[in-house]
């Protein structure tokens, strides 16, 4: 029964139109349609013996969940909302960005409508759905705290933005989506990737990483075969020698027949830049070792006795 307040308009024992409500019952209605809207794709993973995941069917017979919430290989099974449990076989599992991909047939329910604009800004909001029971659904609502370019996890995955939501991931809400106010999904929870809390996998991450899994069971990730570590360049020599740039990378330890040992670099080369990319930091570094590059051969600039030289590196693939 609605009450009526003075002024409102509402005519006893009548429902309001969506005209006559307040913008904060507006606001309410419309993040409810959009955790409506969303749901319809959210799963249950069961991949680990006690507390059961979030999953999000993210194209036809593919889920997506978090990685560290699927513990075994095998014996896994995915509720769908209508309550029909049906067998996955894990595609690949990426455990640098903490994504894993399920394979389920017979799935009688539409894929997630996905934002892939990419365009979170800090203040917007969103909600965390999880299904961590088959017969529990639930929401959390927050704001998008911070967004900004590409990272690099704590365990060397490659992520096209970081967006942290300013939200409570609840137990069994790993995997699960992050969803904007039109009940899109822009992105993939998880609480392990970073030692400050939860952090959203953005959509373009996710496909990268799927296509990836899809295709070889597993990521790959180019490198080669150096330990460096920063050091900074001596000012008489930069001076000497018109350099720019402060810092380079200085080969600690070099890898028997790997990349470098292959193109002539040695322990105690300095490397000042690479695929014409100045590098300071060793994540300068793998910004550049993308998949693609795999094969490549790159022009690296180094520092040798204190001479500038070049070497080309062809790029190999991690094992």
């Amino acid at each position: 029964m609605t009450i009526p307040t003075p002024g409102s308009g509402v005519t006893p024992g009548s429902e309001p139109s969506a005209d006559e409500l307040t913008p904060l019952a507006r606001l309410s209605t419309d993040l409810a349609s959009a955790v409506d809207h969303a749901s319809a794709a959210v799963v249950t993973v069961h991949g680990r013996h006690r507390l059961p995941s979030t999953g999000v069917l993210w194209r036809a017979g593919i889920v997506v969940t978090a990685d560290h919430t699927v513990e075994r290989d095998d014996e896994i099974t995915v509720t769908l909302p209508t309550g029909q449990n049906l067998p996955a076989m894990l595609a690949g599992r990426d455990p640098t960005t903490d994504l894993a991909v399920l394979r389920v047939e017979g799935a009688t329910i539409s894929p997630a409508a996905l934002n892939t604009n990419d365009d979170l800004k800090v203040g917007q909001l969103v909600l965390a759905l999880g299904r961590p029971g088959s017969d529990e659904f639930s929401a959390s609502f927050g704001v998008i705290s911070a967004a900004s370019g590409p990272w690099r996890t704590m365990r060397g995955g490659q992520i096209d933005r970081f967006i942290r939501p300013d939200l409570t991931l609840y137990p069994g809400y790993s995997g699960g989506p992050l969803v904007d106010a039109t009940g899109q999904i822009v992105g993939i929870n998880t609480s392990q990737l970073t030692r400050s809390g939860n952090v959203t996998i953005p959509v373009s991450s996710v496909n990268t990483i799927l296509d990836q899994l899809l295709a070889k069971g597993r990521i790959s990730r180019g490198y080669l075969g150096l330990a460096m570590q920063p050091v900074r360049l001596p000012e008489h020599v930069r001076v000497a020698l018109s350099l720019e740039q402060e810092f380079g990378l200085i080969a600690v330890e070099v890898a028997q027949d790997g990349p470098a040992a292959r193109g002539g670099l040695y322990i105690g080369d300095i490397l000042l830049s690479l695929a014409d990319q100045p590098v300071t930091s060793t994540d300068a570094i793998q910004s550049l070792l993308t998949p693609d590059k795999i094969g490549t051969p790159l022009v690296v600039r180094i520092l040798r006795a204190g001479s500038l030289t070049t070497l080309t590196l062809t790029v190999g693939e991690r094992a």
